[in-house]
Formats: structure tokens, C-alpha cells, sequence
């Protein structure tokens, strides 16, 4: 998964419930642009270069996969769903909400429409106060100085006082620490990976990913399916079964909860689609004894595909030795998982039809997986 962009964005507003349009606007850009990593205080300051009721200001960080432009277009629509009216007319004006992107990670941006780090920034008291919370020794990268130094050398001498309210964290809601331990699984290019890293970057989770890439039987198994079945899934059973064992009893101070993106039941639901029958009883024999002594999650999520789309994410992400795996094998494999969701039924289970969604490339395909893991 490719490294988000950090975005630094102003948020203001002197109309109405000031402090909800504020909440409503992070809440928005939380649900459509990406994770509210930080959030500063709110401050009333007077209104800059024309007469009006004053403001409330804050400042927040967030990390986004999408680019400073698609952001500000996104901003934009945020500003107009809470009825922010841009008459055209000169000057400034009163506003419901005012977004400006501060500074990003993606450095230096210039367009037509966006001029990142924001031209003015530095001028304005209202802006440095709530962004030295969040983004103290932030690098201006015209200036080559920290936010904290920018506001030290501030000319603006407009008064600005920190209230005594606190803007509520719209990740809040998402109560996902209570399982204590959260497993996401699913078919050969489900998604499975590429949820839990959102959900342990998103939510504080210590992370356990599955180390497919160092089977050495793997690559072999799908070239002769027969004559590798075996040794690849006794591998794939030792290593799963050792990497969990380890994992989930070192505990972690600074993490929230455990998110993995396999059960070691799944071992046992490949095994029986890919061994022969005197295989599978003694593989059955070694897992049964395994499993016992493991911790079981508090939540488990099947991210459900259809074939046509398990074929398009396997060619998309282009391991070569994956290439060959027939619709046949994956069709096994889905109707596997459902019967071992049937079979459990002490299990906390919760299936995920994913096959409409992109919850990389559409952050509100992510919130819509959120809300139905944590409310349906």
C-alpha cells in the first residue's frame, strides 16, 4: 500500500452554530478525503480584512491517498453542502465554512486553482495559533522555518482567545478496540491485507500480516497443485500458527487492540480444497491439536468477493505466480469460508460484500465498510 500524504487544512467559520459547522466539516472530510490524524482547539478570533461577527478557527491534519487538487475539490463540495454561499463579490466574506489546504507533504504545489504552502499564511495570526497545536515544527518549505518560528515572527497582532470547547473526533464512533482482537479475512485477492493496514493506521492496531511471500512452496503449489498441496499447506499451518502464538501474547502498551489479516482456520478451509483425503485427515489431526491453544478474534470479517473480481485484483497486483489460478479454485475457496462461518456459530462474524467497493481508491468506500462492521 502506498505511504498517504499529509495535509494540513484551516477550517473557520462566523455564521450560525459556528462550533457545529466546524464538526460537520471534519466529520465530512473525515467520511470523503481521508483520516483526521490531528485536531487542534478552536479559537474565536475577530474577523480578518472586513467587518463581521468573529470567528471560530481550527486547524487539523489528515492523511489522504489523493492529491492536494482532489482534496481542494473536495473541500469545495464540503463548502457547499454547508451552504457556503461565494457570491463573487470582492473582498472577504461572511461564511458558514472556510477549508483552505495549508501544507502538504507533496511539497510545493502551484496551479491554477491551488497555491500550497497557502501564500498567506504566515501573515495571519488566526492561522499559525491553531496549526502550531498540530504542526509545531512543521518545515514551511518557501521559508525553510518551523510553523513555531512563524508564528513567534507574526506581524498580526489580532487577538486570539482558545475556548473552552472541544471539537468532537468523528473516529469516536468506530468502538473497534472493545473485540480486542480483529481478524479480516477472505479469498485470494479480497482485500484482506490492504483493510487491516487501513484499520491498524486508522484505529492504533498492532498489526499481523500473513508471510506468504517467504513460503518457498508457494510459487511450486501453483504450478503442480497436486504434488505441493501438502508441504505448502503444513508450512502455511506452522508458520500461521507460530506467527499468532507470538504476536497476540506480546502485548502492546501503545497499540489499542490486535488486527491480523488471516485466522489460522483458514488452513484448514484451503487444505480441504486442495488435499487428498488421507492428506487431509492427518492434516486435520495437527491442526485440531493447534488450534485449541490458540486465542480466538473477537470479530471476525469475511470480505466477500466475486470471481470476476478476485481474477481482476489478482492480474491488477501482478504476482506471477499467481496468474494461473483458475476461477474453479476460487470458487472452492469462497463456498469454503461460507461453511466455515455456518459451522461457528459462537463466532462474532460479520460478511462484507466488497465486490462493488474500492475502499483504496473511494475513502467513502472505507466508511461504508466501517459503518457496517461497527452498526449493522
Amino acid at each position: 500500500m502506498k505511504t498517504p500524504n499529509l495535509i494540513h487544512i484551516s477550517l473557520g467559520s462566523n455564521i450560525g452554530n459556528r462550533l457545529n459547522f466546524l464538526e460537520k466539516a471534519i466529520t465530512r472530510i473525515y467520511q470523503n478525503i481521508g483520516d483526521v490524524v490531528k485536531i487542534s482547539r478552536v479559537y474565536q478570533t475577530p474577523a480578518w480584512g472586513f467587518e463581521s461577527d468573529d470567528f471560530y478557527n481550527a486547524c487539523i491534519s489528515i492523511h489522504t491517498f489523493y492529491n492536494g487538487q482532489e482534496v481542494l475539490a473536495k473541500l469545495m463540495d464540503i463548502e457547499v453542502e454547508l451552504g457556503r454561499n461565494r457570491t463573487g463579490a470582492e473582498g472577504y466574506e461572511a461564511r458558514t465554512i472556510d477549508l483552505d489546504i495549508l501544507l502538504s507533504s507533496e511539497g510545493i504545489l502551484e496551479t491554477k486553482e491551488l497555491i500550497v504552502p497557502h501564500p498567506a499564511m504566515q501573515k495571519r495570526k488566526f492561522v499559525l495559533t491553531p496549526l502550531v497545536e498540530i504542526a509545531n515544527d512543521e518545515i514551511h518549505p518557501k521559508f525553510d522555518k518551523t510553523i513555531g518560528d512563524l508564528l513567534k515572527e507574526v506581524e498580526d497582532d489580532s487577538e486570539v482567545e482558545r475556548l473552552d470547547v472541544k471539537i468532537i473526533d468523528p473516529k469516536d464512533k468506530y468502538t473497534l478496540a472493545k473485540y480486542q482482537y480483529l481478524t479480516i479475512e477472505g479469498n485470494i485477492g479480497a482485500g484482506k491485507t490492504s483493510l487491516a493496514q487501513l484499520v491498524s493506521r486508522e484505529f492504533n492496531a498492532k498489526l499481523i500480516l500473513e508471510r506468504f511471500a517467504d513460503n518457498p512452496f508457494l510459487p511450486k503449489f501453483y504450478e503442480d497443485m497436486e504434488r505441493y498441496a501438502f508441504p505448502l499447506e503444513m508450512s502455511f499451518l506452522a508458520d500461521r500458527y507460530q506467527r499468532l502464538q507470538d504476536d497476540i501474547a506480546q502485548f502492546d502498551l501503545f497499540k489499542d487492540f490486535v488486527v491480523s489479516d488471516y485466522d489460522v482456520f483458514k488452513s484448514l478451509i484451503f487444505a480441504k480444497v486442495t488435499l487428498q483425503s488421507e492428506e487431509y485427515t492427518l492434516y486435520k489431526r495437527v491442526f485440531d491439536l493447534m488450534y485449541r491453544n490458540l486465542t480466538k478474534p473477537g470479530m471476525y470479517i469475511y470480505l466477500y468477493q466475486n470471481t470476476e473480481r478476485l481474477l481482476q485484483n489478482i492480474k491488477k497486483r501482478g504476482r506471477d505466480y499467481e496468474q494461473k489460478i483458475p476461477p474453479e479454485y476460487l470458487n472452492k475457496i469462497n463456498q469454503g469460508y461460507l461453511q466455515f462461518i455456518k459451522s461457528q456459530p459462537g463466532f462474532n462474524v460479520k460478511i462484507v460484500d466488497v465486490s462493488e467497493k474500492d475502499f483504496i481508491a473511494n475513502r467513502s468506500d472505507f466508511i461504508a465498510i466501517l459503518d457496517e462492521i461497527c452498526f449493522s
